[in-house]
């Protein structure tokens, strides 16, 4: 419905994408020892922005515009090692699980403004 994208805003894709964040993170922290993997991270910044450019375009049907599928990760930048490491593995564990805390921490603040906005719709869907 119309009513609850305006409600949500835009905390409804930021949650997907932070949720994305954390899976990206994942796999770096899994793959640590894995010889010549390359750390990643999301760009939050420019997929939350590519996100709302693709909402504010107004069309006559929903079919005319390709609009980013949410499920795929895009944005994908390599991080950059502090220290070299003699397999090529980019992943430093320490700084991946400070990245893990900090994007958890964010996904729960977007997270309680979601519920924050959805107890806001109960409370006038109930007249209160």
């Amino acid at each position: 419905m119309k009513i609850f994208d305006s409600a949500l805003g835009i905390h409804e894709k930021a949650l997907g994408l932070r949720s994305q964040r954390l899976e990206v993170i994942a796999k770096n922290i899994a793959n640590a020892d894995t010889p010549h993997f390359k750390a990643q991270d999301v760009d939050f910044r420019s997929a939350l922005d590519s996100v709302q450019t693709s909402r504010n375009l107004a069309t006559t049907d929903a079919k005319h515009f390709d609009i980013p599928d949410m499920g795929t990760v895009r944005n994908l930048v390599y991080s950059v090692p502090f220290g070299n490491s003699l397999d090529g593995n980019t992943v430093e564990l320490n700084v991946e699980q400070a990245k893990y805390g900090k994007a958890a921490a964010q996904y729960q603040a977007t997270l309680r403004f979601l519920e924050s906005d959805i107890s806001g719709i109960r409370k006038a869907l109930k007249g209160e």
